[in-house]
């Protein structure tokens, strides 16, 4: 006769499993012995050894006891029912592994890797991370609504950033992100921006494009971000409204 460690071990388990066998009910607990121990036979131990067996496969401890005491054709269904159940866990960590490893990627998480491009070329030109950091949320904000436009704005942005004038005018505004609502430079930055887009809309011969432009609620969104943002957002709008533009993320003339 075993006491309950010679029958862990023989098991291939620890004593405290054996407890917790004995407390659910699915192995049965011996009568004590004159000493007041549990004394265990060899088929307690082969009881023992097919709990385990079942546990390490994967089977939920609730079926276990349904599976000792199944006929053949039972414990087959039983079985492809558990097979099929730890299949869909598997598809499950598989699919959370992927989230892992896009959380690793940092950006890629919620921006396509156009946009993600994008943002390394602002890192890479010198841009400070906080404009950086506000360009990708607004460009997370566009890509949830948008995902098919995102290749079309990510080029617009690349072939501005391609034009020295305009380069320079981005880090000029990019600036401005630090300013308060009071900065005495605002107007001259109000200025540049006028000017840059007068010069697109004559370009144009006058047709203001629509091809760059998001619907009117998510530009609302996206101007409320640049809004609670930039302490000198709402000055440098009132500038440009001055000077006949309105919007941000939709600038337009102001019809006269």
């Amino acid at each position: 006769m075993l006491t309950i460690g010679e029958l862990a071990a023989y098991a291939g388990v620890t004593v405290r499993a054996v407890r917790h066998y004995h407390a659910t009910g699915l192995l049965a607990e011996p009568e004590r012995d004159a000493s007041g121990y549990r004394r265990y036979d060899a088929g307690a131990v082969v009881e023992l050894i097919r709990i385990r067996t079942l546990a390490d496969a994967g089977v939920p401890l609730a079926r276990v006891r349904e599976l000792l005491s199944a006929d053949d054709e039972a414990f087959a269904a039983a079985v492809a029912d558990v097979g099929r159940r730890l299949r869909a866990e598997i598809r499950d960590r598989q699919r959370h592994l992927r989230r892992i490893a896009q959380l690793a990627a940092g950006d890629s998480l919620a921006l396509p890797a156009e946009a993600v491009a994008y943002l390394e070329r602002l890192h890479e030109l010198g841009f400070a991370e906080r404009f950086v950091a506000g360009e990708r949320d607004a460009w997370i904000l566009v890509a949830a609504q948008l995902p098919e436009q995102m290749p079309f704005y990510m080029a617009m942005k690349n072939q501005q950033l391609d034009d020295p004038a305009t380069l320079e005018l981005y880090r000029d505004m990019a600036a401005t992100i630090d300013w308060d609502a009071t900065d005495p430079r605002l107007p001259a930055i109000a200025d540049q921006l006028v000017a840059a887009l007068e010069g697109w809309y004559d370009a144009s011969d006058g047709a203001e494009s629509t091809s760059g432009r998001v619907p009117r609620d998510l530009a609302a969104l996206l101007d409320s971000v640049f809004l609670d943002a930039v302490p000198a957002a709402r000055t440098l709008l009132a500038l440009l409204q001055a000077r006949g533009w309105t919007g941000w993320t939709n600038l337009e003339r102001i019809a006269r």
